[in-house]
């Protein structure tokens, strides 16, 4: 792979990681803890919430775990692109998606041990989440699909 698309994936890193922090930073200016303004009437909200926890407030309080799971998930990524067993453009950059997205919470966690979460659909019951949660999970889904139906080199290997 290029320095240029090298380059481009840290940028992009580099920007899940701004967004994720500016919007998070606005919420915690703009709205009081644990009140909404409306975005979209009967669609979305933002809801200043704050979670210790992952996903769905899982495993409350194990800040230095989620901090420790970041490490480990970086190192193992590292190793897998170092033996060339992840080297696809789409692999990458659905890595690099929720690469981006875990190091936007890792901040909000090293630096208060909670995340700061915003986004709360009002069309469905759900969580309250954020930014980085976005591109976690849209990551997630398109590596996940990537590898199980777009993925022809896996047959080979």
């Amino acid at each position: 792979m290029t320095k240029k698309r090298w380059l481009a994936m840290g940028l992009f890193v580099a920007v899940i990681v701004a967004a994720d922090q500016i919007t998070k930073a606005l919420v915690r200016a703009n709205i009081a803890y644990g009140t909404g303004v409306k975005l979209i009437p009967g669609v979305v909200q933002l809801t200043y919430v704050r979670n210790t926890g992952a996903a769905f407030s899982m495993l409350r309080g194990g800040r230095w775990l989620f901090l420790v799971l970041v490490v480990v998930f970086f190192a193992v990524i590292a190793v897998l692109i170092r033996k060339k067993i992840v080297s696809r453009p789409t692999e990458l950059w659905a890595l690099a998606a929720i690469g981006g997205g875990a190091i936007g919470n890792a901040v909000d966690r090293a630096a208060t041990g909670e995340v700061t979460d915003m986004i709360e659909p009002l069309f469905m019951e759900f969580a309250v989440f954020n930014v980085a949660d976005i591109f976690i999970t849209c990551g997630a889904i398109l590596l996940v699909v990537y590898m199980l139906f777009f993925d022809r080199e896996k047959d080979k290997r």
